[in-house]
């Protein structure tokens, strides 16, 4: 009995916050014969109806003050998302708690050292240096705008069992099976399915794995004063504390309407210590390790432990296939450039594919190019090579400035101090940095 195979033109493996991104990104491009791409979204677990209808509910319910995890978005990330039309789906307002909260300013800071280095928008002449915003606010702000999107399929809840990567008879395509038992066929797949991706494994694609024996804490909290669009990284004998401003409550909804979201590194040992602890606690032992910078600590939601660890595969590519985000890289979040990186996988690839399917991109007597194979081997490697320098130079950054500040020994202590001081104060310097924090 012959296997019933439908054929796209790109899969995306994951219909998590990258592969909507990345499914969104490619929705509006157009083949030589003027048709849209076909796309396959395949997700373990929640089709855009489940999300809706969860949405739906949680509208009903009292919105969720203390407990969704947060991103922070960079600028250029904040940029690529209008581009999309997303961002007006996300950009608060007076009655949503959960939009887009703006970063005006940065403080960073030493806990019981001198150093400190202080970042401003105004100086870079932007409105914000980046957004807070929560996952599942940013999820749904994604399905919103690929609601509409008719050459978009999802296969959900399903999984990719098999990858056939070239068949005997055609080279040009890469055949998945799912646990569903269909059979899908395309030009192109796109592995958006995290950190455990299931793509990179079944293409046997080694990972450089490593242990940084911390775990970040997570957890929203509200304190006295408020935070006036400022975020602050404080160093501490436990290890780097953010606290990133969150939108504003209605002072009728919630006493504690003033609202940040803690990300705190520490050991397995020390985080056991600090879950102990009740609430009054805690927001002690907080205060304690942050300072007094916006008062006490009123209100502490769910504390959350992950395990941090720095993940990166030995290659980006594979036959016909690309990785994207967290299947390619997984880093600290010291600065906060998780899922940054991964929005520049995605929009590289997006352009790419933009400009091969160009009519620019034909030779001057054919119609039928094989620039226009979005899954050629030039392209991937184009990807590779292109993505190649801005990953490396994340995962450079934010892995020395774990060594740097997890490090309590006195020369370590005073060169970072004075490495503070004077990124404060040399332009050039902290331009860079700023540029970097950006997103650009």
């Amino acid at each position: 009995m012959a296997k019933n195979i439908q054929n796209v033109d790109v899969i995306i493996s994951g219909g998590g916050l990258s592969g909507c991104l990345m499914a969104l990104s490619l929705s509006k491009l157009t083949k030589t014969d003027g048709s849209l791409l076909s796309i396959a979204l395949v997700e373990a677990n929640y089709s855009p109806q489940h999300a809706e209808q969860s949405q739906q509910r949680t509208q009903v319910k009292a919105t969720p003050l203390f407990d969704d995890r947060v991103l922070a978005l960079s600028h250029g990330s904040a940029a690529y998302l209008a581009e999309l039309n997303v961002w007006q789906h996300l950009s608060n307002n007076a009655n949503d708690t959960n939009g887009a909260c703006a970063i005006e300013k940065i403080d960073i800071s030493d806990r019981g050292h001198y150093g400190k280095a202080r970042l401003e928008a105004q100086e870079h002449a932007v409105a914000a240096l980046g957004y807070v915003i929560s996952m599942a606010h940013l999820g749904n702000g994604l399905l919103k705008g690929l609601a509409t999107k008719k050459n978009i399929h999802w296969f959900s809840p399903d999984k990719i069992s098999n990858i056939i990567w070239q068949s005997e008879d055609n080279t040009k395509t890469v055949t998945i099976e799912l646990d569903s038992k269909q059979t899908l066929t395309a030009n192109l797949l796109l592995a958006c399915d995290g950190a455990n991706s299931p793509c990179r494994q079944l293409a046997g694609i080694k990972v450089k794995h490593s242990d940084y024996n911390q775990v970040a804490l997570i957890a929203n909290v509200a304190t006295e004063k408020p935070h006036h669009n400022k975020a602050f990284e404080r160093f501490t004998e436990f290890g780097p504390l953010a606290m990133l401003p969150l939108s504003q409550l209605p002072s009728s909804q919630l006493k504690n309407k003033n609202r940040c979201s803690l990300v705190w590194t520490m050991t397995p040992e020390q985080s056991e210590t600090i879950l102990a602890l009740n609430d009054t606690q805690f927001n002690k032992q907080l205060e304690q390790a942050f300072g007094s910078w916006l008062g006490e600590i009123t209100h502490v939601g769910k504390r959350d432990i992950y395990p941090l660890v720095l993940l990166q595969a030995q290659q980006q590519t594979y036959h016909r296939m690309a990785l994207i985000g967290n299947a390619s890289h997984t880093i600290h979040p010291i600065a906060g450039q998780g899922f940054n990186l991964g929005l520049r996988d995605v929009k590289l690839m997006a352009d790419l594919i933009a400009k091969s399917l160009s009519p620019k991109s034909l030779s001057p007597n054919s119609t039928n190019s094989s620039n226009k194979d979005i899954g050629r081997f030039a392209l991937l490697h184009e990807y590779a090579t292109q993505r190649q320098q801005d990953q490396q130079q994340v995962i450079t950054l934010t892995d020395s400035l774990v060594t740097l500040f997890a490090n309590d020994l006195p020369p370590l202590v005073a060169g970072r101090n004075i490495g503070l001081k004077v990124m404060n104060y040399v332009s050039p310097i902290k331009n860079s940095l700023v540029s970097k924090f950006m997103g650009y």
